[in-house]
């Protein structure tokens, strides 16, 4: 289409290609074209975070990049965090934890929290309430979401112990 742009994009893994306006938002290219619903878009300012997915890896709030800039990366949204079937670590901990209340904020606060813990799988409250600084969250005074992100650092490190019976490096049996 005349005045549009091609766009090559991973999506949750699955090669994504398509036509955009230049000034289209990934945030509206991820929910109107893709029809990935869980980003989503709370104040259009970067101010609440409700939108942030990975872009390569990190977190990003997809309202503050353009679909042209996404070009030729991997993006994950929340729909793309569980993996398998299975949920992801902090898909779990919020569930145990009951880290949300309306949910808006949710899938932002997920992804993010999902990056987080990869990067920092033993951090402390302070560092974990330093973290969730760019996210928005009017239901809650964040106890519970903080609360769950610890508890999604204990399950992924539950999850990447040896199994037993499985050596371990520098024991020997």
């Amino acid at each position: 289409m005349e005045g549009h742009l091609s766009i090559q994009l991973t999506v949750n893994g699955r090669a994504v290609a398509g036509e955009v306006e230049p000034r289209t938002l990934l945030a509206h290219y991820l929910r109107d074209a893709l029809g990935l619903t869980g980003t989503h878009v709370g104040c259009d300012t970067s101010q609440c975070g409700a939108c942030t997915v990975l872009i390569d890896g990190l977190p990003v709030k997809s309202c503050t990049v353009l679909a042209v800039q996404a070009d030729g990366s991997a993006i994950t949204t929340v729909e793309g965090l569980a993996s398998g079937g299975h949920a992801h670590a902090v898909q779990r901990a919020f569930q145990e934890r009951h880290g949300l209340q309306c949910g808006f904020c949710t899938p932002g606060v997920l992804m993010l929290s999902s990056w987080f813990i990869q990067q920092y799988p033993t951090a402390d409250d302070r560092q974990i309430r330093e973290a969730l600084d760019g996210i928005i969250c009017r239901c809650t005074g964040y106890e519970n979401i903080v609360q769950s992100i610890a508890r999604a650092q204990e399950i992924q490190r539950e999850n990447q112990a040896p199994l037993a019976g499985e050596a371990r490096e520098g024991v020997s049996s």
